[in-house]
């Protein structure tokens, strides 16, 4: 696992540690230390502990103009003994909310399981974005469907081809109007400028 950097190809775009916005603003990494882990397993130290003892993120790129972050994403994703919902939502999502953010990409295809609880910090979150949406992309079958059955499909948007975009084939202001687009003719949102 130590080898799986966070996507890098828009780094010339955008650096959370450079934006004064961002809660990861002048975080230091190592090229050679590696110190976090999930399980067992090192990772590469590009990921950002936000908090979670097996889940870590990686914001790739914030948009304040048009109020959309897309945040990748490795390890366990568990609700039922960390609590990872609540985390997220106190020390990352609500710091890039105030900044004006209010539409989340979240890419998975690291993400390796899911175990859920309560849906009460999903909610939350879904009731104070307003115009905004919650996107899952690439995320395992298998991860989706203990979503599913946790009943988080009612706050967060996937499925379809939004599960199986090519992601890293668009710059950051493209995957954020595909998936704009492909919100709106599910919900008939208004599009992004």
């Amino acid at each position: 696992m130590h080898t799986i950097e966070p996507y890098f190809a828009w780094r010339n775009l955008y650096i959370a540690s450079e934006d004064y916005r961002s809660p990861f603003f002048e975080r230091e990494y190592s090229e050679f230390e590696f110190t976090n882990r999930i399980y067992n397993f090192l990772i590469h130290p590009q990921w950002d502990d936000f908090g979670s003892q097996n889940l870590f993120i990686k914001i790739l790129y914030a948009d304040y103009n048009k109020g959309a972050a897309i945040i990748e994403m490795i390890g366990e994703w568990n609700d039922c003994i960390d609590n990872d919902i609540m985390t997220l939502k106190l020390d990352v999502i609500e710091d890039l909310m105030q900044e004006g953010i209010d539409k989340f990409i979240l890419i998975g295809e690291n993400v390796l399981n899911f175990h859920s609880s309560d849906d009460c910090y999903y909610e939350e979150w879904f009731d104070e974005l307003e115009d905004g949406w919650i996107v899952l992309t690439n995320f395992h079958d298998h991860v989706l469907d203990e979503f599913t059955a946790a009943g988080l499909d009612n706050y967060l948007i996937y499925g379809g081809d939004i599960d199986t975009i090519d992601w890293r084939t668009y710059t950051p202001s493209q995957l954020i109007k595909l998936i704009d687009k492909k919100v709106q003719a599910r919900f008939d949102i208004p599009l992004l400028d």
